[in-house]
């Protein structure tokens, strides 16, 4: 008789490689899957009975900004715990081309602006991803892998300067990432819409993507452009990969701004067309018409090109807020918004830590009550909280999200960004919404189709050993669910409001969450991801 940590009788095993479900007892033995035969016997420590529910593997979110996390303050305890109690187990940071990792010590003033202004404060920077390790992975309850953030290295090495990377610069840029990508980092990232990463070319980015491919890790990209250029900014990341010979990951898919709506049915055919013919390709995208950013990537991109400090400044100049004005109307070229293409009424204040009563009220509105013009008002914001505004914008179509959400390229992320106020309910719904809403009540996904893309799918992607399938003497991560009451608890009014249908969540073997309960276990860690690349790497 098999003695085992810990052992889950009774239910359906839904293992991740998308076949149907089948009935089987799971063990788990030092961290590790034991797969039991029918009608074997077994004896554990701690038993689940999962009678009349599913059992699958952790769920991998491929794209978050939960870096930054660590920490004993009661606000971050609650945000760690939000994806956690969806079956979360893996998270995979650093995304939209921004890294607290590898900064050098002589650098790190003009980046941890930048930091904060993202994460919120404190704004640590780490010079390397074994420091970045060693503090993040203290105590963690589930698992985190996190990517080198192309912006993060451009303003080390480059800092905010509106022009093209020197030789020289391009060239350290592409060193740092290397030995981050050598110590574990699981690829590269850019957000070509943000300062810094704005004032790259496609022959920078593909410079560092090569670096990217040469250890087999992904280029993964928040495009340029995400509304009426969408099409434009996808061919750009789909020569980036292909010139690099890296594989691609579009975060986020979507076509945001009503003059962009429908094109899904466009730059999915491409990725389609770029995957016949020959690249590795997919994308992700989170379940909601709402998006979640900087209040800052509202304003021109000129604004920020110096850096957060100099935005500050700048915006405090009544000709630059007439500058801001004109070009919101007008436009820039390369660039466009969801003020441009909607209007203030549709951003929404998620984070002010300094001005609370704000968080939850559009811009519009608020301006309005302050008697004052909305540019004024965002820039005063900006300027009272440092920068460190995070905002909603309602922007796309259900029809779109539908659309990508069902497409055999795509896995889900939450893109959830961890901050106090009222944060997107996607940080804690995601993956609960997607199993409850899209594969129950919709109908748009089978139960298996959506496991396979929060598991298997996403830990082949990103080079994640052993995890993704319940497989024996795979990583003991497990979520044992019940189907027919899964669902997103999260509301954009409660944004943190645990998920339902949850019964056990398994990390490494230890029960990180019992029923309503997350529990005291504290198996999570910092992962390295190994280099895939073969022999002939280039």
């Amino acid at each position: 008789m098999a003695r085992l940590d810990l052992l889950i009788t009774g239910g359906t095993v839904i293992d991740g490689t998308g076949s149907p479900g089948r009935p089987a007892d799971v063990g788990a033995r030092d961290g590790r899957i034991v797969l039991l035969p029918p009608g074997s016997r077994a004896t554990a420590a701690e038993v689940v009975d999962a009678t009349g529910l599913v059992v699958t593997p952790g769920f991998i979110d491929v794209h978050t900004h939960s870096d930054l996390l660590a920490g004993d303050d009661q606000q971050r305890e609650v945000l760690r715990q939000a994806p956690l109690r969806q079956g979360v187990t893996t998270e995979i940071c650093g995304n939209c081309g921004i890294s607290p990792f590898p900064i050098p010590p002589d650098r790190d003033g003009p980046v941890r602006e930048l930091i904060a202004a993202t994460f919120g404060p404190p704004a640590s920077a780490y010079a390397s991803f074994a420091e970045f390790a060693r503090a993040q992975g203290v105590a963690r309850r589930n698992h985190l892998a996190a990517l080198v953030g192309h912006g993060t290295l451009r303003a080390a090495v480059v800092g905010f300067a509106q022009r093209r990377a020197a030789p020289e610069e391009t060239r350290r840029m592409c060193e740092l990432l290397d030995a981050a990508l050598a110590a574990g980092a699981a690829g590269l990232s850019t957000g070509l819409i943000y300062s810094p990463g704005v004032n790259a070319s496609t022959d920078e980015v593909i410079a560092l993507a090569r670096v990217a491919a040469a250890h087999g890790k992904p280029y993964v990209t928040h495009l340029r452009d995400e509304m009426s250029q969408v099409e434009s900014a996808l061919e750009e990341a789909i020569e980036i990969a292909t010139v690099a010979g890296s594989a691609l990951q579009v975060s986020h898919h979507k076509t945001a701004g009503r003059r962009a709506w429908g094109a899904t049915v466009r730059t999915l055919a491409r990725l389609e067309r770029a995957r016949t013919d020959g690249l590795d390709v997919a994308c992700d995208v989170y379940p909601y018409t709402a998006g979640s950013t900087a209040l800052h990537a509202m304003l021109p991109p000129w604004l920020i090109a110096d850096g957060v400090p100099a935005m500050l400044a700048a915006a405090a100049e009544p000709a630059v807020r007439d500058r801001i004005r004109h070009d919101l109307v007008a436009g820039v070229p390369g660039w466009e918004n969801t003020v441009g293409n909607g209007g203030w009424d549709l951003i929404r204040v998620a984070s002010a830590p300094k001005n609370p009563a704000t968080q939850g009220q559009t811009i519009a509105d608020l301006a309005a009550a302050h008697g004052v013009d909305s540019v004024d008002y965002a820039c005063d914001l900006l300027a009272a909280e440092r920068g460190d505004v995070t905002i909603l914008s309602h922007s796309m179509h259900e029809d779109d999200v539908r659309r990508v959400l069902a497409s055999p390229l795509t896995m889900l992320c939450s893109d959830g960004v961890p901050k106090g106020g009222r944060p997107h309910p996607r940080w804690a719904g995601s993956f609960a919404r997607v199993l409850g809403h899209y594969v129950r009540d919709v109908g748009l996904l089978d139960l298996t189709e959506a496991v396979h893309k929060m598991t298997a799918m996403p830990a082949r992607r990103f080079g994640l050993p052993d995890r993704g399938l319940l497989a024996d003497g795979y990583t003991a991560d497990l979520v044992v669910l019940d189907p027919q009451r899964i669902a997103d608890g999260a509301t954009y009014d409660e944004p943190l409001a645990p998920p339902r249908g949850v019964r056990c969540v398994v990390v490494g073997g230890q029960v990180v969450v019992d029923g309503d309960t997350v529990t005291e276990a504290r198996p999570g860690r910092v992962l390295a991801v190994p280099d895939r690349a073969g022999p002939g790497r280039p």
